[in-house]
């Protein structure tokens, strides 16, 4: 089955944030640390979550302000310091009775693999790297944190007719 065609089975998105949602840099700040989000990106999770979709983060990064921000763009949930994704995606899968064919999951990099091999869409941003490029349904042109992650949920909403709703024209 093509990847345009296992868009049809989405309604769940899973997606790692340091070089998914981020282009991967980390900034220093005195005790903080510093990461910037895409607003293409925020807008298409927010209109998917207004849609119905299932949208979910795991990461190894820590930081209780993307946590809350996420938050706020209708992420269901937000898991921190996730050492073992595949653990936490099967503990998703079962809270929430999700089957593999269900999901797309973006990833970026070795630790991401795991999951990458067992959802039914599995893609990476362009500059993933280069054992994660090898395995994917698909892989964004776009860089990780340049809206990549804007690009594989539009595609699944326009394959599924609902893109473009009375509920995109408002944040």
């Amino acid at each position: 089955m093509n990847y345009k065609t296992k868009l049809n089975h989405i309604d769940t998105f899973i997606f790692d944030v340091d070089g998914v949602l981020t282009d991967g840099k980390v900034y220093f700040f005195e005790k903080e640390i510093m990461r910037a989000l895409n607003s293409k990106d925020g807008y298409a999770m927010q209109y998917a979550s207004k849609m119905g979709y299932h949208i979910f983060i795991i990461t190894g990064g820590y930081s209780e302000d993307l946590k809350r921000r996420l938050l706020e763009l209708g992420i269901k949930e937000v898991h921190l310091r996730s050492s073992n994704k595949l653990k936490v995606y099967q503990e998703l899968k079962e809270k929430y009775s999700l089957k593999d064919e269900q999901v797309l999951y973006m990833g970026d990099d070795i630790p991401d693999i795991p999951v990458l091999k067992q959802v039914g869409v599995s893609t990476c941003p362009q500059d993933a790297a280069i054992d994660v490029k090898s395995i994917v349904d698909y892989h964004s042109p776009l860089n990780g944190g340049k809206a990549c992650v804007r690009d594989v949920i539009e595609q699944t909403l326009r394959v599924q007719n609902n893109w473009l709703k009375d509920a995109a024209y408002h944040w």
